[in-house]
């Protein structure tokens, strides 16, 4: 893209992003767990402090954060079995050269939750089978992304369309911060907020320290595993196991710290990829 065109989409790309989806989307599902109240209502649910109502989307969060959880499992099989990595711990080498199990892992998970959800309501039974078709959706965006990338290299599209498909990478992308927030807070204002200054100041860091980023070959590992159990606690709270609160953050520090040592005490090598012939 054109200079202009690339300082255009980093300026309203961000205020999209931030205030559209990522402020929108977080109310949206909270409408969705809340149908009875209405769109008006989620809204002014969401910035409550009436304890009724506080209550009220408590009550309704096993659903959520199920159907929530298995969207974050299913996201980290994929990337295990299917999607080349750097093999940061052992085994890794090992689940991505059976790729083929993936299909099978994912419908054996999903139908055993789905089972013992069916035992405590159907909500919850959907909820799960709802995550998982939200992330076969997603999923299909983001192979549809790639493949235009590629395509780009050989029919080069205008600026404005290039904005316009960036923004919409852009917003499959957000469900995944949207939808791992809940693990942390079931507080909208503060996931929007999160959400908000987390898309702000990834694309600044990433846009400003490309080549420094890559130095890190183990990030993207810690990145996957802290969104493996921030899934799992997502699961284990919409089956109504009561976790500490702290549960959430200190493992996603834990396990992205690790990684993250562990990227800075080995050089880069050019192991991306890589398969075991």
């Amino acid at each position: 893209m054109k200079q202009r065109a690339r300082q255009w989409f980093l300026i309203w790309g961000v205020i999209f992003a931030v205030f559209v989806v990522r402020g929108f989307l977080p109310w949206i599902i909270v409408w969705f767990a809340l149908p009875a109240i209405g769109p008006v209502g989620a809204l002014t649910a969401t910035f409550s402090s009436d304890p009724l109502v506080v209550k009220a989307v408590e009550a309704s969060a096993p659903p959520l954060l199920l159907g929530g959880g298995i969207f974050l499992v299913l996201l980290f099989l994929h990337w295990l079995f299917l999607e080349p990595k750097n093999y940061g711990i052992p085994g890794e080498r090992f689940f991505y050269q059976r790729g083929f199990w993936f299909y099978a892992v994912a419908s054996i998970l999903l139908a055993t939750v789905v089972w013992f959800a069916l035992r405590r309501s159907g909500m919850l039974a959907f909820a799960a089978v709802f995550g998982s078709t939200l992330f076969f959706i997603t999923h299909g965006f983001k192979e549809n992304a790639e493949r235009k990338e590629r395509q780009l290299a050989e029919n080069p599209m205008s600026d404005i369309a290039k904005i316009l498909y960036l923004e919409i990478i852009d917003m499959t992308f957000s469900i995944d911060g949207v939808l791992g927030a809940f693990a942390f807070t079931l507080s909208v204002p503060l996931i929007a907020v999160g959400n908000g200054l987390g898309a702000v100041l990834v694309r600044q860091i990433t846009v400003g320290n490309v080549e420094r980023i890559r130095r890190y070959r183990f990030l993207k590992n810690g990145a996957l595993y802290s969104i493996l159990f921030l899934g799992i606690i997502m699961v284990c709270d919409g089956f109504g196991m009561e976790l500490p609160q702290w549960a959430s953050p200190i493992v996603t520090f834990a396990v992205v710290g690790f990684f993250l040592a562990k990227s800075r005490g080995r050089p880069r090598r050019a192991s991306l990829g890589r398969r075991q012939s």
